[in-house]
């Protein structure tokens, strides 16, 4: 029993071995295992750890990425408004400049239809419904229609004085480079209108005017050169600024002949002005309609001149002219046939352009003798109208009529040999012709003269004349119309209106508007100018009409000086002045006033003869002055008698202190007035 019990010891030592060896292996395997696993664990871990550390950059990458990409796209979407903004600030300046474009543009529309209208009006309405329209222009930012309303606050059209609004308006326009406002500016300044007295202001305002194309201001500079006002007398500097006008002129009037305004004295128009040969009255009018109704051909001829050009303050009116004209020339008036064929050469509303009409007309005419015609008939050779071009046949026609007098045919023959066209050239002939057609007041004609003594073309060279007569030519221009104007404002009793314009004429020069200034402002009427500074204002302005020539204004000056108007009073002074009108102008005014300073030794010696010699001489030049001259002679006389042989030297003396002292220095017109006393007295007497 003992082997089998050994056997099962060692088969369970055995298996307890084996399993043993085999919980070894399996432990080992399991431990293995378990370092693999953990190996494996860590590994993962760590390529987790990895993985995590990727994400989390990948994630930083990414929320970069996408907050860069959302910055791009906010960059982007900020872009997109702010082109979207500027495409709609584009759209808007653009909707706003094209609304700008047609608020302007109907401005210009207004201010055209304005300006058509006001060259078409022949009433009152008419010129009210345009100014109107440049109201309009002006208020949508128009500046020529802005112009337009200042100037009709500053002259007073239609009532709209207003000074004040009309310098705010220019200073505006002037801030814009306005070269009207410049002018006005200037024009205001000078005379202290509205604005500080300052001539060194209104020269720096004239001379931008004149750099920015104004005309008047030119014309307002080469005034003041040659007359040396404010600035150093300088010829050559006048001649350029007058040439610049009168070229401007000329071209003016080598495109439509030239319209003369009637320039009005007022010195010469007492009463209200009452009578006025430059202005047709409308009951005189009235008068001459009726007899060129009745067939009076001298009446229609005239009739239909005044209305060609409107003159003697009637309208043009181009139908009424052809009514008259056509009248006339039915009844066989060569004038009447060759305005009819000028006219029709010319063209206008009623007789459009007709070369062949014109022919007609100017043949008739020019058959009868007639110096318009045969001119008329010169001109269609010489420019080849309706015929062809002969210098030979025109310079035959201009000939003949200038031989009968006509300036303008004269003025052709001149231009002809001066030009050289078919002709030679020849100078003298040229000024002989140019000087025949300004005596009559040609206005080509005087242009020329004035180019050839500038140049010395001709003639021997005269910046003196050449200006003279350049000046001649700028006082043609479309602003000596304000003379009319004035002219009706003064006599509507409009008087600051009438002053303004006068002013700004004599400003540029005009001694009529000089003197009708003057005249305005020593009447103390108007009320644009402080009452104390109306006599300086006035007495600067006769002395400027004195120095062109005007007698009358000589006289004044004298008796500004006499009575002490804007001046000191000074005797010798207005004894000085008397003289040179009485010599120069033969004033029998001047005259006067000179023999009673002589008789009373004011200013100059005593002298009874010489003060008797000037009487005489006053009554003998003027027979206004033969009422007055003869009861200064009696009272010279009696006075005389009685100094002579009634009383003693010392007795007499002592009478005339008395007088003096009693009556007052002016007792001589006392007795003037005792003498005409006694003289009703004795012509009653004797008639009863």
């Amino acid at each position: 029993m003992k082997p089998l019990s050994l056997l099962i010891g060692i088969l369970i030592i055995l298996g307890v071995t084996i399993k043993t060896i085999k919980a070894e292996k399996h432990n080992k395997r399991q431990k293995e295992r378990n370092v693999t696993t953990q190996v494996s664990a860590n590994k993962i871990k760590q390529y987790l750890s990895h993985i995590l550390e990727q994400r989390t950059s990948s994630n930083v990458t990414n929320k970069r990425e996408k907050l860069l990409e959302k910055k791009k796209n906010q960059h982007k979407i900020r872009i997109k408004e702010i082109q979207n903004r500027a495409i709609l600030k584009r759209n808007k300046n653009h909707l706003q400049k094209q609304a700008e474009k047609n608020f302007t543009d109907e401005g210009d529309q207004l201010f055209k239809m304005g300006i058509k209208i006001l060259q078409q009006s022949k009433s009152q309405k008419q010129k009210e419904e345009a100014y109107l329209l440049f109201a309009k222009a002006a208020d949508m930012g128009n500046l020529k229609a802005m112009e337009k309303m200042a100037d009709a606050l500053l002259f007073g059209n239609f009532g709209l004085q207003n000074i004040t609004a009309a310098i705010q308006l220019y200073e505006s326009l002037a801030k814009e480079g306005s070269c009207k406002a410049q002018n006005a500016l200037g024009f205001l300044s000078s005379y202290g209108i509205g604005m500080e007295y300052d001539q060194a202001k209104a020269l720096i305002y004239y001379t931008f005017g004149s750099a920015g194309g104004s005309m008047m201001s030119q014309m307002i500079l080469g005034y003041r050169y040659l007359s040396g006002i404010n600035v150093l007398q300088n010829c050559e500097v006048a001649l350029s600024h007058y040439k610049k006008v009168a070229d401007y002129i000329a071209d003016t009037l080598e495109k439509s002949e030239g319209v003369p305004v009637e320039k009005v004295r007022l010195t010469e128009r007492p009463e209200n002005l009452s009578s006025n040969s430059e202005i047709l009255d409308w009951d005189i009018y009235q008068y001459y309609k009726f007899l060129a109704e009745r067939g009076d051909v001298q009446i229609q001829v005239s009739l239909g001149q005044l209305h060609l050009i409107g003159r003697k303050g009637l309208n043009q009116d181009y139908y009424k002219a052809l009514y008259y004209f056509l009248k006339a020339a039915k009844a066989g008036s060569a004038n009447a046939m060759a305005f009819i064929g000028k006219m029709y050469l010319e063209g206008n509303a009623a007789a459009p352009q007709n070369n062949a009409t014109a022919f007609k007309y100017f043949s008739m005419a020019a058959s009868k003798g007639n110096a318009i015609g045969l001119h008329g008939l010169g001109l269609l050779y010489f420019y080849g109208k309706g015929v062809p071009v002969n210098y030979a046949e025109a310079l035959k026609y201009f000939q003949k009529a200038a031989e009968k007098g006509w300036p303008n045919a004269q003025f052709q023959l001149g231009f002809m040999y001066y030009s050289g066209s078919g002709i030679w050239k020849d100078y003298k002939l040229a000024f002989k012709y140019f000087y025949l057609a300004s005596q009559s007041g040609q206005p080509l004609a005087i242009y020329y003269l004035a180019e050839m003594y500038a140049t010395g073309t001709g003639v021997v060279r005269s910046c003196r004349t050449a200006v003279e007569l350049y000046k001649g030519v700028c006082e043609l221009g479309h602003w000596a119309e304000k003379f009319l104007t004035a002219y009706f404002a003064y006599k509507d009793g409009d008087i600051d209106s009438s002053l303004v314009q006068y002013a700004l004429l004599a400003e540029m020069g005009y001694e009529v508007a000089q003197s009708n200034s003057a005249f305005i402002l020593e009447s103390k009427k108007a009320n644009i100018l402080e009452k104390e500074k109306m006599y300086s204002m006035a007495l600067l302005l006769w002395n400027r009409a004195a120095i062109q020539g005007n007698a009358f204004a000589r006289v004044k000056i004298g008796d500004y000086h006499y009575y002490g108007f804007g001046t000191k009073k000074d005797y010798q002074t207005a004894a000085m002045h008397y003289s040179i009108a009485a010599d120069k102008h033969h004033s029998a005014q001047a005259m006067f006033n000179l023999a009673y300073m002589y008789e009373h030794g004011l200013g100059i010696a005593k002298d009874i003869h010489l003060a008797r010699r000037l009487y005489d001489m006053a009554a003998q030049t003027s027979s206004d002055a033969h009422i007055p001259v003869f009861f200064a002679l009696m009272k010279l006389e009696t006075m005389h008698l009685l100094q002579d042989i009634l009383f003693f030297n010392f007795t007499m003396r002592w009478k005339w202190l008395k007088m003096d002292n009693t009556i007052g220095p002016q007792w001589d017109l006392f007795v003037i007035g005792l003498i005409v006393a006694g003289l009703i007295f004795l012509l009653r007497n004797h008639h009863g």
